[in-house]
């Protein structure tokens, strides 16, 4: 079962350290934030599955922090639930205008919050809006935002990555291994992209590939870093005896005996749109 990664946006201590042990102990990877620029930032780099966003934040207030983040490629699809002492009509419908998911009013029971949380979850997945193992925009959402790229007019590069000798890793590691290894490439090219892309570029995956959509006038250098950040890292998802000798055995002791490669990060296809 994947963690699944929650992001919380509250400037109220005592009310984060609760939530932030409550869903700890449902096993959810939880970060936070105090101010809505450091939700925004971690948003972008850690890429939870849901964040719970408190309105009432000092700076930036949490419906200025739900607009920037539906303002962005990479965060704009992430399921936000919006925490707030506010109940009033006009409040509720103005966080659903910006795209909220949920609106949730203080005090709330913690319980009744799991349950909204974990259905914002389970209904993106389940409509193939997020994938499972790595949290990415999926399906309709990737063809979505290439359709909206192309629409804008604005020159973007389209490149598609798999996994090469996946398939050997998964029959022999299993289906635990091989989902560590999906969030791993996800990270990757998350990583890379926030280094060297831009800020309107985005990531989905779309038929077991990784899209990347960018804007730089030339994508070279990243897709270079992209290869080269999976391939360093990929080594630790093997046992020492298969990463020292460069792979997996297939048929050991046969004449048919085989070396598959470690995996590698491989660009399918590129393509340019003006």
């Amino acid at each position: 079962m994947q963690t699944k990664r929650l992001l919380i946006v509250e400037d109220d201590y005592d009310v984060a350290e609760m939530l932030l042990m409550y869903f700890t102990s449902h096993q959810y990877e939880v970060m936070h934030a105090d101010r809505g620029s450091a939700g925004i930032e971690l948003a972008r780099r850690r890429f939870p599955n849901l964040i719970l966003l408190d309105v009432m934040l000092p700076h930036m207030n949490g419906y200025e922090v739900c607009y920037h983040l539906r303002q962005t490629s990479l965060t704009r699809h992430i399921p936000v639930i919006f925490l707030t002492q506010r109940d009033g009509r006009a409040d509720i419908v103005e966080g659903l205008q910006l795209g909220a998911d949920d609106y949730i009013s203080k005090p709330f029971d913690v319980d009744e919050l799991r349950l909204r949380v974990q259905r914002s979850i389970e209904r993106a997945t389940s409509e193939s809006l997020h994938e499972r193992r790595t949290g990415l925009p999926a399906g309709p959402m990737v063809e979505e935002e290439i359709d909206n790229a192309v629409a804008s007019g604005a020159s973007f590069q389209q490149i598609h990555f798999a996994i090469d000798n996946f398939k050997v890793f998964n029959d022999k590691y299993g289906f635990m291994a091989s989902d560590q290894v999906m969030a791993f490439a996800s990270r990757s090219i998350r990583e890379c992209v926030l280094t060297m892309g831009t800020t309107n570029d985005f990531i989905g995956l779309l038929d077991n590939e990784f899209v990347v959509l960018t804007h730089l006038d030339d994508a070279e250098p990243l897709i270079e870093a992209i290869v080269n950040e999976f391939g360093q890292g990929v080594r630790a998802f093997y046992t020492y005896t298969d990463a020292e000798q460069g792979g997996i055995l297939l048929d050991e002791g046969t004449q048919y005996e085989t070396l598959v490669p470690l995996m590698n990060l491989q660009p399918l296809s590129s393509a340019t749109s003006a």
